[in-house]
């Protein structure tokens, strides 16, 4: 297994660095859940919206590891709860994501002002990265 580098950070910005659909998977007394997200890849994370009383967030309160998989990409990691989404200390990030989900993030899904809605950072460890016939396998 290779270190993340330049290549594999190509790749994944070009596929994850704007609104993309990842599946997220949680896992709790050895019972697996996955759902879809809305997500976006910077450096070495996927960041996501959610709620912070959502049975997601009761997962990952119990079991902060996480699998995930997206176009030709499956990887592992830790998510760390970043809080609230407007926490000033989440302004750069908030932006980035209110940019990628520029095309339904004020539709009423979300409501900015109940700081339940939070920011997710899934911090990956490892990855597996399928582009043009080569199989890339990384950690960070």
């Amino acid at each position: 297994m290779e270190l993340f580098n330049e290549k594999h950070k190509s790749i994944m910005n070009e596929r994850f660095s704007k609104d993309c659909l990842i599946s997220l998977a949680t896992s709790v007394d050895n019972l697996p859940y996955v759902r879809i997200v809305d997500a976006v890849f910077s450096e070495d994370s996927f960041y996501i919206i959610t709620y912070n009383l959502s049975n997601k967030m009761n997962q990952i309160r119990i079991n902060d590891n996480v699998a995930i998989a997206g176009e030709w990409f499956t990887g592992f990691g830790k998510v760390i709860n970043l809080g609230w989404f407007n926490n000033i200390e989440n302004k750069q990030i908030a932006d980035k994501l209110k940019e990628a989900f520029s095309s339904w993030i004020d539709n009423g899904h979300n409501n900015f002002s109940d700081k339940n809605t939070i920011i997710l950072r899934i911090k990956l460890s490892n990855g597996v990265l399928f582009s043009n016939g080569t199989k890339y396998q990384f950690e960070f």
